[in-house]
Parts: C-alpha cells; sequence; structure tokens
C-alpha cells in the first residue's frame, strides 16, 4: 500500500527513525483538507510506543478534515549537522503514514496531555499547575497511529 523510498540508500532504520521522533520538537501534520486540498500545520507531539500525541483546539480547519478523512502524514526534521567550512547541513527527515483520531476517553486524555506536557514544560510541578487548571479540560488529544514510516539522510548542497 506505501511505496518504497526512492533514494534507499539513503535511508534510516526504524530506530534511528524513532530517535528523531524522540527528540523532535515540532513537525508538520498534512490532512487532506477543504476542496481536497492538502493542509499542513505546524504541531508539537510526543511519540510514544508506535504512536504520536498531539493537543488540539475543539474546532477549526484540522479538526473538521480529520473527521471527514482520519488517514494523515507527519514529517519531522532533526535539527541538522554543519560540518566545519560547509555551508549545507546534514540532516535526517522522518515521514510517518497513519489513521488518528480524537481520543474520547477522559483519563486516557489527560494521561496523554500529560504526557506531551512532560516533554515541553520546564519542570513536573509547572505541569501539574497547567494540569489542574481549566485549561487541561478544554485540550482534545490527537492519537495518530503509525501504520508506515520512513526516514531518509539528507545532506544538502
Amino acid at each position: 500500500m506505501f511505496r518504497e523510498m526512492r533514494r534507499f540508500k539513503q535511508q534510516v532504520t526504524d530506530e534511528e527513525c524513532i530517535s528523531i521522533l524522540e527528540k523532535g520538537k515540532r513537525g508538520i501534520l498534512a490532512v487532506l483538507g477543504d476542496e481536497g486540498y492538502p493542509y499542513t500545520v505546524p504541531m508539537d507531539f510526543v511519540y510514544e510506543d508506535g504512536h504520536i500525541y498531539f493537543h488540539s483546539a475543539a474546532s477549526g480547519h484540522k479538526l473538521d478534515s480529520i473527521r471527514k478523512n482520519d488517514k494523515v502524514s507527519f514529517c519531522v526534521l532533526s535539527d541538522g549537522v554543519q560540518e566545519e567550512n560547509d555551508w549545507w547541513f546534514h540532516f535526517t527527515s522522518v515521514v510517518a503514514f497513519g489513521k488518528i483520531r480524537v481520543i474520547e476517553d477522559d483519563t486516557e486524555r489527560r494521561n496523554k496531555l500529560r504526557l506531551l506536557g512532560a516533554k515541553y514544560f520546564p519542570t513536573a510541578e509547572y505541569l501539574e499547575k497547567e494540569m489542574s487548571g481549566s485549561s487541561a479540560d478544554r485540550v482534545l488529544m490527537l492519537d495518530l497511529c503509525i501504520e508506515h514510516m520512513t526516514g531518509k539522510k539528507v545532506r544538502e548542497n
């Protein structure tokens, strides 16, 4: 169902892909938007056991698109490395394909929100303060179950 990478010599292992997903701070979520146009949006995320979790508002273009078609892709780039005396960067990209769902169960939603917060908030105390506030009750959590994933080392020049 999914294409093999054309430039297979640049392909990285699943372990390398997972490492980038674990370390990455932001990626681009792609959905099928209005009138069949792709719609992409930068997202904070957290990876855990073959799933990528995002927080979301309860309405908007992204959520409308997901409710119409649950197939999405998500792309993350490593920070990149610039070798001495080179102007270009070496980086690795990861593209994950799968189906995304709104987490309906409140306990699961709060657990995944806490997981996401632990990645971004500076301290556990700050996270708990945010989790006890009313905004935590309004946040939706999305679960992208990865069906296929590829990673590629890229050398710009």
